[in-house]
């Protein structure tokens, strides 16, 4: 298999199953159908590997790397499968912090190619599949399965986990979950099931209480993280971590009683080992020290209010890039900008990007000093050229935007 096969055939399955990222609401195909059948085609891999389900609305993917940090520091061997990816389809099914291997995905993508003619999935729902058998094949002690979207009708919903988690709710993807944030924990609780251990990690008693509520119907134990007391620290840098810390040490105590070995020096080196052992970067990732560069995959107006209080805190003038999907309520945005800045918006290259001169008037009515460019490149390119080394400069606003900067700049070793 060459190079030009692979991505090929990843082209491919981009194009029979749209991604959400690239199709909107068409792609998402809520419900469990079609990943039922799915897997009962290739066998129920699901049924085979020991899995911890991870969901909420922020905070999920830097709560699953970190547990999967301290189960590896621990001795075993961590499936975890991640969405969306930043730069290669690869890195949404890892097994100890090395993503999936391009031959089976090629192998699996001409398999996919031969399901009967009433299986119709999405693009989530093949790569979860592929995700399952892979973890199968590689034989991993645990497989992490993040949530995609929601949780009730996410296809990740068809394991039966050892534990499972909701690191928080916010308002995010309410044309899909809900319009209020009742409505949201509602659909995220519903990957709580019968006798299993749930952990919640928000702080907000309305969502705590919908949570709690679905546990005691379900006769599932259910664990206040919030509640926790704790000093440890992550490699995986900013604020908001302080809470996922609390959720992933919940998850620890209840994998711990179900007698897994996992030593107070494995939570404290997992914790400070994220980055080396699990691959992870996008989360308040310290791109450069010269000058300071900063980039953060928080997207919606809970993750983004959280991301610029800490740039607000660092006492540097700074250079933001910025930029958008079509989704997107901008003018929360507007409301959220950092202070000390001069902003450079950009359209992301993906179909859903959005062009700043569409929004422009809402630039206008904020009184910034900001540019506008056709890419995230040039965006950054200007940005460099204006940054001194005593100033620093923040890429953010989409996983796309922090995707596309980093495969254009970050030497990725193979």
């Amino acid at each position: 298999m060459t190079n030009e096969q692979y991505q090929e055939a990843v082209d491919w399955l981009f194009v029979q199953a749209p991604n959400y990222q690239i199709d909107g609401e068409k792609a998402y195909k809520p419900g469990l159908d079609n990943i039922t059948k799915l897997c009962d085609f290739f066998g129920n891999p699901q049924e085979k590997i020991k899995c911890i389900h991870i969901g909420g609305t922020n905070g999920k993917g830097s709560s699953s790397n970190m547990l999967a940090s301290v189960l590896q520091e621990s001795g075993y061997k961590v499936g975890l499968y991640n969405s969306p990816h930043l730069i290669d389809f690869t890195e949404r099914i890892k097994v100890n912090g090395k993503n999936c291997d391009k031959e089976f995905v090629f192998n699996f993508i001409q398999k996919l190619k031969g399901l009967p003619e009433d299986i119709l999935p999405s693009f989530f729902e093949f790569t979860t599949i592929m995700a399952f058998e892979y973890f199968h094949q590689q034989k991993v002690d645990f497989a992490i399965i993040e949530v995609g979207l929601g949780g009730r009708l996410d296809s990740t919903n068809i394991i039966k986990p050892l534990v499972s988690a909701i690191t928080n709710v916010q308002l995010d993807h309410q044309n899909i979950l809900g319009d209020t944030l009742e409505e949201i924990a509602g659909e995220k609780a519903g990957i709580v099931k019968n006798n299993i251990p749930i952990i919640s990690g928000d702080e907000n008693e309305t969502v705590k209480n919908i949570i709690k509520n679905k546990a005691e119907k379900e006769n599932a134990p259910f664990i206040d993280a919030a509640l926790l007391k704790t000093d440890l620290k992550s490699d995986l840098k900013g604020n908001y971590q302080e809470k996922n810390i609390k959720v992933v040490l919940a998850l620890i105590e209840e994998l711990r009683k179900l007698n897994f070995n996992i030593s107070d020096k494995n939570i404290e080196e997992g914790l400070l080992s994220v980055h080396n052992n699990t691959g992870f970067i996008g989360r308040w990732f310290e791109f450069s020290q010269n000058p300071l560069t900063i980039c953060d995959t928080g997207h919606n107006q809970a993750g983004l209010e959280y991301v610029f209080t800490q740039l607000n805190s660092i006492d540097k003038h700074k250079h933001v890039i910025l930029g958008f999907v079509n989704d997107k309520k901008i003018d929360e945005v507007m409301a959220l900008l950092p202070e000390n800045s001069d902003f450079y918006f950009a359209k992301p290259s993906i179909n859903r990007g959005r062009h700043p001169k569409d929004y422009e008037n809402l630039l206008l009515d904020a009184k910034i000093s900001y540019k506008i460019f056709d890419s995230v490149q040039q965006a950054y390119l200007s940005a460099k050229e204006e940054c001194t080394n005593e100033e620093m400069i923040f890429v953010g606003g989409s996983n796309f935007v922090v995707g596309e900067f980093l495969e254009k700049n970050l030497e990725i070793s193979e």
